[in-house]
């Protein structure tokens, strides 16, 4: 059975991919020219799609042979479904583990702040409770001493907005999740999705500088290019509520990082939760790691996961594949065409 990965794919990737579909002779174009997708495509069963968009011009290249558009991907946006239904295809999909670890981290962060996890922790390890003059009495019912360290400003995420910069595959994520936990969600992404996925995903679109006034949180997921370095400079970290928080999963250069040093020092903003840093390890002296009363949460880059995600998520994206060509049961099917 043949297979065509759209996107433009490394000889190392590609081989790297293989295994994981014995059954399937996998091929990808190794650049972005169109001629050099479109000469693959033909006699293909089955097409993996990334980040290119598989239309009705992509599946009639592949012609009547084609059965499946698999999304390397957990949004449905990756496929024209009008175009792969009026054709009799089936699509599936693939949520990304690494996507969820990073999304999952994310949210971490935000519960960890309303709640000032690490503050709580310290107090108790350390015993401050022996500041404040209270005694450790024997917890029997209705007589708990609630919030004995007195922390103050906790609050909940519920009803509080959350705002997206970058709108790919982590943020879509972290919105889901975000959602469930009743909050409400906007995004600035350089390119503004189509409107039938901002109603799907429950996301309403904001140009970047209203997004940090309005937002409660504001957690980074754009790539660091050239046009996003130091996006979040002093000017736009001062649009920022001072009851806000940053979080950044994304990468340290997004984020000028004396200027966040400055605001969380002067009160600009009510705290951050950062994975990366301008340097990683991020060195010992380093202003960040000395801040005092401020409501923090500093992690060494965990955001990926556990180990081991690329295989994962190359094993679960492409057993689709190998399924089809052995005749088992798809997974993750979104809509179901000719054969399923």
């Amino acid at each position: 059975m043949r297979a065509v990965l759209v996107d433009p794919t490394t000889p190392e990737e590609l081989e790297f991919n293989r295994p994981f579909c014995p059954s399937v002779m996998l091929t990808a174009p190794l650049t972005d020219d169109p001629q050099e997708l479109m000469a693959l495509l033909p006699g293909a069963r089955a097409v993996v799609a990334k980040r290119r968009t598989v239309d009705g011009t992509l599946m009639d290249a592949a012609g009547s042979s084609l059965e499946l558009v698999h999304l390397w991907s957990g949004r449905r946006d990756r496929v024209v479904l009008p175009d792969a239904a009026a054709r009799g295809l089936t699509v599936s999909l693939a949520t990304q583990i690494g996507c969820v670890a990073v999304a999952e981290l994310a949210i971490t962060m935000m519960l960890g702040l309303s709640k000032k996890v690490v503050r709580g922790h310290d107090d108790v390890m350390r015993g401050r409770y022996r500041d404040l003059g209270v005694e450790p009495i024997l917890t029997a019912e209705r007589k708990i001493k609630f919030q004995w360290m007195q922390l103050p400003d906790l609050f909940e995420v519920h009803g509080l907005t959350l705002g997206l910069i970058g709108m790919g595959e982590i943020a879509t994520e972290t919105a889901r999740r975000a959602r469930a936990f009743g909050m409400r969600v906007i995004y600035w992404n350089r390119r503004r999705l189509p409107s039938d996925f901002e109603v799907e995903e429950g996301v309403e679109y904001r140009e970047l500088e209203a997004l940090l006034s309005e937002s409660d949180f504001v957690s980074i997921h754009t790539p660091h290019a050239a046009d996003t370095d130091k996006l979040l400079n002093a000017e736009r970290l001062k649009l920022m509520k001072p009851t806000a928080f940053v979080i950044n999963t994304a990468r340290g250069g997004i984020i000028d990082e004396s200027a966040l040093i400055d605001a969380l020092r002067n009160g600009t903003i009510a705290g951050a939760g950062l994975d990366v840093f301008t340097y990683e390890p991020t060195p010992f002296d380093n202003p960040l790691l000395h801040l005092e009363n401020v409501n923090l949460i500093l992690m060494p880059h965990i955001g990926g996961g556990s180990g081991g995600t690329r295989m994962k998520q190359a094993r679960d994206t492409l057993a689709n594949l190998e399924r089809l060509a052995t005749g088992e049961p798809l997974q993750q099917v979104i809509l179901k065409g000719k054969g399923v």
